[in-house]
């Protein structure tokens, strides 16, 4: 239940498109020398990466496409990106719809630390629409993701890959 949206700039404007997240599972070390090369540091509790403890923050196993994406948001959104959750136990299936396939677990997603700059990222680049069922207030991208906030200071992000474009909220960080 991720959002992946990558972001191209062409002549100065910022358009975002859906892509299905893909490529190759990746080893903790590969994963984490891409990231900080492109600026993007991981926090955890346990101020480790061991994927089999839940209060780690690991990449092992994360697919490339997923890694790719990360970095291209941080790009397009010109901010501090501080991942905090990857492919460590703890989270949650994935499950939608009978795919359990989308999972963190699986190198589909990563969490990533609420902050000014990606919350200020979504509200001021995309089109703030109706609210949906439960009153809660959406943005909607050109690509047509929609990006919802259940309060005023926490905007959560989730999509379905090629399952729904429909973004959820996943409570105290971004679902990526």
């Amino acid at each position: 239940m991720k959002f992946v949206a990558i972001l191209a700039v062409t002549a100065s404007v910022v358009t975002a498109s859906v892509v299905q997240r893909s490529g190759t599972p990746m080893t903790q070390a590969a994963a984490q020398a891409k990231l900080q090369s492109a600026g993007i540091y991981a926090s955890s509790s346990g101020g480790c990466t061991t994927k089999s403890n839940p209060t780690c923050t690991s990449y092992d196993g994360i697919l490339s496409g997923t890694v790719d994406n990360v970095i291209t948001l941080k790009n397009a959104c010109g901010c501090a990106i501080t991942i905090t959750g990857g492919t460590e136990t703890g989270h949650a299936s994935g499950t939608y719809r009978n795919f359990t396939k989308f999972s963190h677990a699986n190198g589909y997603k990563v969490d990533i630390r609420h902050a000014s700059g990606i919350d200020a990222y979504v509200k001021n680049s995309f089109t703030k629409i109706g609210n949906r069922g439960d009153g809660y207030p959406q943005w909607k991208s050109a690509a047509g993701n929609i990006y919802c906030v259940r309060d005023n200071s926490i905007l959560q992000t989730k999509l379905e890959l090629m399952v729904s474009r429909y973004l959820q909220d996943e409570g105290s960080h971004w679902d990526v």
